[in-house]
């Protein structure tokens, strides 16, 4: 089972900007929503052990889901900008910028696109959420 890791390394209210390691080599960086108590849709989860699976989502198509997240449903790793793409998932992407003048994670369609093909074969994936 591939190992990733997304290590949370700069927080504000501007979103949690992360590395993501995939089996211990640096993949890609990331980009949560604020910490805002787990709240659905306007939250980071809480770091800590997940499982993924992978599933066809009515609005981002095929992406991995987070399983088990405490109060939470629908929490996925999918392609994204800005902290409006997330609503309390995680986006993937090849670099920390800016867009529009807001604090950003850009190239992410191609980012999102090469972890899929990546994992391709995984039946499931093992996620490790971390606060540096």
């Amino acid at each position: 089972m591939m190992r990733v890791e997304i290590i949370r390394c700069e927080y504000s209210d501007k979103g949690i900007f992360g590395i993501m390691k995939l089996n211990g080599e640096c993949f890609c960086v990331t980009l949560e929503l604020p910490w805002c108590s787990n709240n659905e849709m306007i939250s980071a989860i809480p770091y800590g052990q997940y499982k993924c699976k992978r599933v066809n989502s009515p609005s981002h198509g095929e992406v991995w889901e987070i399983q088990n997240v405490p109060k939470r449903m629908y929490v996925q790793i999918h392609a994204g900008n800005t902290m409006h793409d997330t609503l309390g998932c995680i986006l993937v992407a090849q670099y920390f910028g800016k867009l529009r003048g807001n604090r950003a994670v850009l190239n992410s369609g191609v980012t999102f696109k090469e972890f899929m093909s990546i994992t391709r074969n995984e039946p499931e994936l093992s996620l490790s959420i971390i606060d540096a």
